[in-house]
This record gives C-alpha cells, sequence and structure tokens, in this order.
C-alpha cells in the first residue's frame, strides 16, 4: 500500500486577522485540532470569529509593539487610563504601572503588566511608585481578565514572547538579595541646609556583587524601632507572639510594610469593628475617604483611628503589605572605587498629626546603620540608561540635588577610561554655601579637563527662584551646538516637575536655535528618546 501525504493545513484565519505568521500557524492548528477538522472541510473564519474563539488574545502581542502614548511619568493615572480606553486589558494595565521603568518590582512597566496578564506574577502590588492607586487599578483590571477570556499561561506562552522573569543569579534581582556590609555615611549638607542628604558607602567585596554605571543599588530596609514598638502597643499583642517561624517584632521590623495602610488592613478592621467605624472602614478598604484623612493613614495611624479593635496578630500580619525594596541610583564607577558601591541619598522626615513620618530606607541609612551592619541588597540592572558605546560621544548631564548620583559615577567612568568625549553637566539645588554636592570633586575634575563644562543653578540664593532649566535657556545655542554633533542627553531626578520643566526647556531650545517648529522641536526630542539617545532615570 502506498502511504498518502498528509492534507495540506487548512487556513481558517483570514488575512486581516491581527495576528503575526507565527501567531496565525499556531492557531490554525488549535482551531484545526479543537474541530477535528478533515482538509478542505471548512469555510476560513472571519477575523472577528477569530477574535471570539480566543477572545482577549487579538490585541495583546499585535499590541506590544503598538504606541503607549500614556508611557509618561508625568500623567496622572486617571488620564492615563482615559488614553487607553478601548485598548485591550492587557494594553490598560500597563497603563495603570507608574511609566518609570524603574525595576522595583523586577520588571519594567510594559514587562510586569504582561506578567499580570498572562497570570505568570500573582503579585498585583509590586509598583512601589504607582502605590494604592495604581494596585486598586491592577487589582481591578485583573479581575476583567477571566472576562476578557485571556489566553491560559501555556497559551499565552505559545504565542506572546515571555515577559521578563523575576529571579536568577544570587543578587541580581529583588527575589535573590545577598548581603552586604554598611561601611559608612558622610554628611554632604553644609550648616544652614534645609536638606538632609547622605553619601553612603557599602562593602561588595565579601558577596561578590559587581555593577556598571548606571545601575540601581536595591536594599531592603527595617522599619523604625519605635514606629514597630507603636504598633505593638496598638495592636495589644506581645513582641514575641509566634508568625511564621518568628516573632511578631521581628516580622514587624523586616517582613512588612507599614506605610501606608493596605486596603486590606481596613477590610480586616470592618470584620471585626461595628456600627459607624465599620461603615468607614469598609469605604476606607474600597478607596473612599470618609473623614478626608485617608493620605496620611500609614498603619499605626490606622490602628489608632479604629482604637480598641484588636486583629488576631496573623490575620493583621497577613493584613499588611509585604517589605518592598528601595532602589538608588548608584553614584559611583567601580573603576574608581572597586569593591564598593556609592549612593547619594536624601533623608525624608515630616510631621503629620503631630507624629514624626519617616522614610524607610533613607533613615535606615542615615539613623539605623552603624558601620559593618549587614543589608540585603542587589544589583537592578539599567533598562535604557547608560554611558553611549563610543567613548568619543559627548554627554550632557542634568541632575539637580540627588539626581546627581548617576552622574557622578558617568564622570568617574569616563576619567578612569580617558573617555574623549566631552561631559556637561547642569546641577543645581537650593544654596550654594550648603547645598553643592561633591563640590571638590567636581572642581578637580573641572581642572583635570574631565568636567568640560559645569552649569550650576541655585533656587534660593535670590529672591528669583532659579533652575537647572533656567540655566539650559541661557546657554542654548551653545547646548543645541553640542546635540547637533550628537550629544547624548541625560535626566535624573523628580519625575513630575524637574523632568517635565527641562524637556520642555530642551524642546523650546531645539525650536529656537534648531530653526524649528514647536512640533518639529518635540518630534526631533522624541526621536532623540527613540535613538537611545535622549534617557532618563526619573522617580
Amino acid at each position: 500500500m502506498t502511504a498518502q501525504s498528509p492534507p495540506p493545513m487548512v487556513s481558517l484565519l483570514p488575512e486581516t486577522a491581527p495576528f503575526s505568521t507565527e501567531q496565525r500557524l499556531w492557531l490554525n492548528g488549535l482551531f484545526a485540532g479543537l474541530m477535528s477538522l478533515e482538509a478542505g472541510g471548512v469555510t476560513a473564519l472571519s477575523g472577528d470569529e477569530a477574535a471570539a474563539l480566543l477572545p482577549g488574545l487579538a490585541g495583546t502581542a499585535a499590541e506590544d509593539e503598538g504606541d503607549t502614548p500614556w508611557h509618561d511619568q508625568t500623567i496622572a493615572l486617571a488620564e492615563r487610563m482615559k488614553m487607553a480606553d478601548g485598548r485591550s486589558v492587557r494594553m490598560k494595565l500597563m497603563a495603570a504601572m507608574a511609566q518609570q521603568d524603574c525595576g522595583q518590582c523586577g520588571y519594567d512597566c510594559k514587562a510586569y503588566s504582561g506578567a499580570i496578564f498572562e497570570r505568570k506574577e500573582e503579585r498585583l502590588n509590586l509598583c512601589v511608585p504607582g502605590g494604592k492607586e495604581t494596585a486598586r487599578m491592577v487589582k481591578a483590571l485583573f479581575e476583567e481578565i477571566g472576562k476578557a477570556g485571556a489566553p491560559s499561561p501555556a497559551a499565552a506562552a505559545a504565542i506572546v514572547a515571555p515577559a521578563a522573569t523575576p529571579g536568577g543569579e544570587a543578587g541580581r534581582s529583588r527575589e535573590q538579595p545577598v548581603t552586604a556590609s554598611f561601611v559608612r555615611r558622610i554628611h554632604l549638607n553644609e550648616p544652614g541646609s534645609e536638606k538632609e542628604t547622605w553619601h553612603i558607602d557599602i562593602d561588595l567585596e565579601e558577596c561578590g556583587l559587581d555593577y556598571v554605571v548606571g545601575d540601581a543599588f536595591g536594599i531592603y530596609p527595617h522599619n523604625p524601632p519605635e514606629l514597630v514598638e507603636a504598633v505593638l502597643k496598638a495592636l495589644d499583642a506581645p513582641a514575641d507572639f509566634p508568625v511564621a517561624g518568628r516573632t511578631l517584632r521581628e516580622v514587624l521590623t523586616d517582613g512588612v510594610s507599614l506605610s501606608p495602610a493596605p486596603d486590606m488592613l481596613f477590610q480586616l478592621l470592618s470584620y471585626i469593628s461595628g456600627g459607624e467605624r465599620r461603615k468607614k472602614a469598609k469605604a476606607l478598604a474600597a478607596g473612599e475617604d470618609p473623614d478626608a484623612d485617608a493620605a496620611t493613614l500609614d498603619v499605626l495611624a490606622a490602628l489608632e483611628k479604629f482604637a480598641g479593635v484588636r486583629p488576631d496578630p496573623e490575620a493583621f500580619i497577613e493584613a499588611l503589605d509585604p517589605m518592598q525594596p528601595r532602589l538608588y541610583s548608584i553614584s559611583s564607577s567601580p573603576k574608581s572605587h572597586v569593591g564598593r558601591v556609592s549612593l547619594t541619598v536624601d533623608s525624608v522626615r515630616y510631621d503629620i498629626a503631630g507624629r514624626k513620618r519617616l522614610g524607610v530606607a533613607s533613615t535606615y541609612f542615615a539613623d539605623r546603620l552603624a558601620p559593618g551592619d549587614l543589608v540585603r541588597v542587589y544589583v537592578q540592572r539599567a533598562h535604557a540608561f547608560g554611558l553611549p558605546p563610543d567613548p568619543k560621544t559627548p554627554i550632557i548631564m542634568v541632575g539637580p540635588g540627588t539626581g546627581i548620583a548617576p552622574f557622578r559615577a558617568f564622570l568617574q567612568e569616563r576619567m578612569a577610561t580617558k573617555a574623549p568625549g566631552e561631559n556637561w553637566l547642569f546641577f543645581g539645588h537650593q544654596r550654594s554655601s550648603c547645598d553643592f554636592f561633591y563640590k571638590d570633586e567636581l572642581k578637580a575634575m573641572q581642572k583635570q579637563g574631565v568636567l568640560s563644562r559645569l552649569y550650576l543653578a541655585w533656587s534660593r540664593d535670590t529672591d528669583e527662584k532659579f533652575y537647572v532649566q533656567d540655566r539650559m535657556r541661557e546657554v542654548g545655542r551653545d547646548l543645541w551646538s553640542l546635540i547637533a554633533e550628537g550629544a547624548h542627553i541625560y535626566i535624573c531626578g523628580d519625575a513630575k516637575r524637574m523632568a517635565k520643566d527641562v524637556e520642555r526647556a530642551l524642546v523650546d531650545i531645539v525650536a529656537q536655535f534648531g530653526a524649528r517648529t514647536l512640533n518639529e522641536a518635540t518630534a526631533f526630542v522624541a526621536g532623540l528618546k527613540k535613538a537611545g539617545r535622549f534617557q532618563q532615570d526619573v522617580y
């Protein structure tokens, strides 16, 4: 008997269906298998019919490469969600992220939202910069995924290129921290400053971590001991109460976040309170603000607001968010400081309702670490922030305040490698007399010719506030000339104000000195971003 050749594959999807060649092949095979088709026995499906058979798939991988106009840290969440209206759940998830690509979640914004959509990531509250707003939106969108008929993890893996997964080599992700030794802190402000900024050195010799300039450094901090004790008192629970093999005090110290109070805590309080307080707890759990104080409620304030309500310690811990790592821009080059990493950290301290609130990680560095103490750390590789590959390429760095951190690293690197490209730095802060970080070091780099130009801007030295973007406009013609020669531009610092103002100044400079209309200048700056010549490390 002569073997018969297999029947040709029937194409069930029309050319207009929104799938790539690989997706089309996979889907044709899937549909053929599901329907037990015989060659030539079925009419091709319409695009709508194909999408109906696998709802939620169309517009996932196809949209992956589409435009994401909301990918801007300065746009408010509500506006970002409006911009994503009508897009797939996958794209809405991406719009819900903080758009900083900071890596604190272990992904970038696109990869994290993709991992949630594909059900590879179950943790919905990892976007630290987005806070409770983002967590609530992600939770609501996650509930829509089932309704949208998103593909199962197996199907998604076969169709969509997998997102970067956390984990891997020790010390290279939030999932695999290592321990390193705290070396020292140096106060960077002179007397009279309104700020409290520290230079931090951490030894990496023993843990063996390395890094490149542009990377970020992740640390797992401890909560302030006085806050832990106050929570224990408000909870009226013994400090040695066992929780998952540890004491309650230990878990409160480094296992959970004590600010802000999560929705789950209010939900728990609503279960065990009554009357008007139950209504308020339910409202807070739903994101409402019945007493106009929701923004001020950390875990201790929540317990005090519902004083007398005593949740079980284990249930209480389960209702809190896990301690999240904090990421800092690295302010040293490994070529200049072998076996060490440096950070530049602003201490956060403020008063609410008569109680001092402390930034968890910043005051961990400033107050609670002694030389030789071990800290849990990891290196977060830069997603798109680093020196140009050609050392002859000129660079323009804009970094006021602690935004100087990665540029100190860039300058040390360019000095160590004897890179011939020009290096321009725009730095500013409040007062020249007390807020000029790394002054002696920068002046020495100027004398050595490493720092080609140093432009300074002080916002409190005169009655009229003056910022780095104002200094940029003053030297706009020279800036444009360097950009026209191929310079790369870098910004580090505040996303919502400084970065936006600096970009606006850059557009104005391109328009004025590059002889372009405002629209053409905006498109030019967008082209710089796309080409990797305009990079930002903002928060």
